[in-house]
C-alpha cells in the first residue's frame, strides 16, 4: 500500500498515547498538503527525528518539519499562546520556519488555568488523571462554561477585556474556595496576551474555512491525533483521561471538516505500551524487567520528562481503538525496542471476577481488578539495515508471527511497520 492511497487521512493513537504518532506523521506528511492538529493541546507531546536531529514538538504537527504542507491548529486544540510563541521560535532556531495557520475559534489556556489545574489535581486525590499542570481541562471547562478566551479574542482588545473579567473572577473564586492563593493579577494578564496576539496574528484565520476550499481544490490532507483511545474523555479509562475527545470521529467538530471526506483512518499501536500518569494497567511491569523496556525504548515524557509506566501489548484496548475509531488498518512501532526478549507475552482478554472479557469495561472497579490473559510468543533478535531495505518478509518469522497473531486478534490489518526512531526505518506492507 502506497502512502497517498487517499486525500483525507487520519492517524490516531491507539493506545494511551506515545505510540509513535509524530513518526508516522511525519512519514506520511511529505505527500500531504496540510497536516492538521485537532484536540488537546500541549499536554501532548511528539518527537520526531530527522537526519540524527530530534525535534520536541507540543502544539504544531509533526509536518511542519516538511517545508511543503501547511501546519494547521484547528479549533479543537487549545492553546497556551506563550507555551506556541516558544515552540515557533524553537523551531526557528533549529532552520524550520512554520508554515502554520492557527484556528480564529481555538480556545486560550489563560495562567489562572494553570493554577486551576495544579488546585484540581490536588483535590481530586487518587482519582486525579495525572495531569501535566498545562491548564488542559480547566480551559476545556471554561469553553463548555461559555466565558472561555478565544485566539481572536486577542486581537480584539474590549472583547477580551470584558471576557477576561468574567473569566478570572470565576476562577480566582475557585481557586480560593478550595483555600489556594494567588499572586495573579488581572491586568499584567491582559497586557501581556494583547502582546501574544500581536505575535501570533499573521498566523490567525478562519482554518475551517480555508481547509474546504484546499479540498475542493483538490489538496490532501493529513490529521494528527495528539494522544491515545484511552484517554479519550468519553470512551477511556474515565476519569484518568484527558479532557477532550481523542477519537477520529472528533475531527469534524475539531476542524470544521465533515468525516464523511475520511477514509484512511490509521492507528499506531506501540508493539508493548506505555503510561504517563494513574489508572489502572492490566499488563503493567514492575521491576528490573520494567526498567530494562522504560530504558531501552526511551519511555520517559517528552512534556514532563516523567518515567512511563510500560507493559506488555494488551489488545483489548487496541481492539476498542479498532471499533470507536473505524481504523482501517495499524501501524505498529517500537518492534525494534522488542529485539533481544526471549518470550514476549499479549493480553487477548481479561479476568474479572472469574469471568473472562474481550472489552473495555466502563466500571472502574472491573478495570481495577482486570488479571491480563496471555498468549506467550517467541521473540526475536536483532533487526539489520538489510532486513529493512528488503522489506516485511525478511525480517524475523518471530517476529512476522507477533504481527499475525495481532492482526488475527483485532481484525484489523498491519500494513505499516516500523523499527526504529529514522523516517527510513519504516516498512509499507
Amino acid at each position: 500500500m502506497s502512502k497517498s492511497s487517499s486525500r483525507i487521512t487520519t492517524i490516531i493513537g491507539a493506545q494511551w498515547g506515545d505510540e509513535g504518532k509524530g513518526k508516522i506523521t511525519d512519514f506520511f506528511a511529505g505527500e500531504a498538503d496540510y497536516v492538521v492538529r485537532f484536540h488537546g493541546g500541549n499536554n501532548a507531546g511528539h518527537t520526531v527525528i530527522v537526519d540524527g536531529h530530534t525535534y520536541k514538538l507540543h502544539l504544531i504537527p509533526s509536518g511542519v518539519l516538511y517545508s511543503h504542507p501547511v501546519s494547521v491548529i484547528g479549533n479543537g486544540v487549545v492553546i497556551d499562546p506563550s507555551a506556541l510563541i516558544k515552540e515557533i521560535k524553537y523551531l526557528q532556531k533549529k532552520g524550520v520556519d512554520p508554515n502554520l495557520k492557527i484556528s480564529d475559534r481555538a480556545h486560550v489556556i489563560l495562567p489562572y488555568h494553570i493554577e486551576m489545574d495544579i488546585t484540581l489535581t490536588k483535590h481530586q486525590g487518587e482519582l486525579a488523571a495525572g495531569s501535566t499542570k498545562r491548564g488542559i481541562a480547566p480551559v476545556y471547562g471554561d469553553k463548555m462554561y461559555r466565558h472561555g478566551v478565544r485566539m481572536i479574542d486577542l486581537l480584539e482588545p474590549e472583547v477580551f477585556k470584558d471576557k477576561l473579567e468574567k473569566a478570572f473572577s470565576f476562577n480566582m473564586t475557585l481557586i480560593k474556595a478550595f483555600g489556594h492563593t494567588s499572586k495573579l493579577n488581572k491586568n499584567d494578564i491582559f497586557n501581556e496576551y494583547i502582546e501574544f496576539g500581536k505575535f501570533l496574528k499573521p498566523y490567525i484565520s478562519d482554518v475551517s474555512v480555508d481547509l474546504y476550499n484546499s479540498y475542493k481544490n483538490g489538496s490532501s490532507i493529513l490529521f494528527e491525533g495528539a494522544q491515545g483511545i484511552s484517554l479519550d474523555v468519553d470512551h477511556g479509562v474515565y476519569p484518568h483521561t484527558t479532557s477532550s475527545n481523542t477519537l477520529a470521529g472528533h475531527i469534524s467538530s475539531g476542524t470544521g471538516i465533515t468525516f464523511r471526506k475520511i477514509d484512511r483512518v490509521i492507528g499506531v499501536t506501540k508493539a508493548y505500551l506505555s503510561r504517563v500518569g494513574q489508572s489502572p494497567l492490566p499488563t503493567e511491569l514492575e521491576g528490573d524487567e520494567a526498567t530494562a523496556l522504560r530504558d531501552k525504548g526511551g519511555e520517559y515524557g517528552t512534556t514532563t520528562g516523567r518515567p512511563r509506566r510500560v507493559g506488555w501489548l494488551d489488545l483489548v484496548q487496541v481492539k476498542q481503538a479498532v471499533r470507536t475509531n473505524g481504523l482501517s488498518e495499524i501501524a505498529l512501532t517500537k518492534l525494534d525496542i522488542l529485539s533481544g526478549f526471549k518470550k514476549l507475552p499479549i493480553c487477548h482478554s481479561y479476568k474479572v471476577r472469574d469471568k473472562i472479557i474481550k472489552e473495555m469495561p466502563a466500571s472502574l472497579s472491573d478495570f481495577r481488578r482486570s488479571k491480563p490473559v496471555y498468549e506467550t510468543l517467541e521473540g526475536w533478535g536483532a533487526i539489520t539495515s538489510g532486513m529493512i531495505k528488503e522489506g516485511f518478509d525478511a525480517l524475523p518469522l518471530t517476529l512476522r508471527n507477533y504481527v499475525k497473531y495481532i492482526e488475527d486478534q483485532i481484525d484489523c490489518k498491519i500494513t505499516i511497520i516500523s523499527v526504529g526512531p529514522q523516517r527510513h526505518e519504516t516498512i509499507i506492507r
